[in-house]
């Protein structure tokens, strides 16, 4: 059974949102530009900030997977971004650390300098109970159709996420 996200009071700034995946060329990233978009098409730029990370540096500095940014550019969505691991400092900074899968939550959870700043890690899922699947699978390793779910899976989560934390 998932758990509902512990939602943090953010008050007289922009509401800070980290997207995280293993290593932050597909999945985080993908959520990152899609989250982006929707905000942008809000009116909302100026009430939030959104990066996104990775649990491993393997990728940093790289852009997202070229696959995924020619799916994503084909829905309108501009990945841009460049790799970099999660690092302490964001669990300080950010409001909201959000994995794509279980085990992404299960290292941020790990990662967390205090029990306090772990509250704030929670799966994208969690934020969609509806959602088709209860997490974002990983597309590097199959074809285009792994890639396409992927956005599909964003597509359905990201605005019920955005409509949660709304300043």
């Amino acid at each position: 059974m998932r758990q509902t996200p512990i939602l943090q009071p953010v008050s007289g700034r922009p509401v800070r949102v980290l997207f995280v995946c293993l290593g932050n060329i597909c999945r985080s990233p993908s959520a990152e530009g899609v989250f982006r978009h929707l905000v942008s098409e809000a009116g909302q730029d100026e009430a939030f900030e959104i990066d996104s990370a990775g649990i491993i540096g393997h990728h940093e500095g790289e852009l997202p997977d070229g696959r995924m940014r020619a799916h994503a550019a084909r829905r309108g969505y501009d990945l841009t971004s460049r790799s970099r691991p999660i690092r302490y400092e964001d669990f300080f900074h950010f409001d909201y650390i959000i994995g794509m899968d279980e085990s992404n939550r299960e290292r941020l959870l790990e990662k967390a300098p205090t029990a306090e700043l772990a509250e704030k890690v929670s799966l994208l899922t969690d934020w969609a109970p509806d959602a088709a699947k209860d997490h974002v699978p990983d597309p590097y390793y199959g074809g285009a159709e792994g890639f396409e779910h992927v956005l599909d899976l964003l597509e359905h989560c990201l605005p019920q996420l955005q409509r949660q934390i709304h300043p």
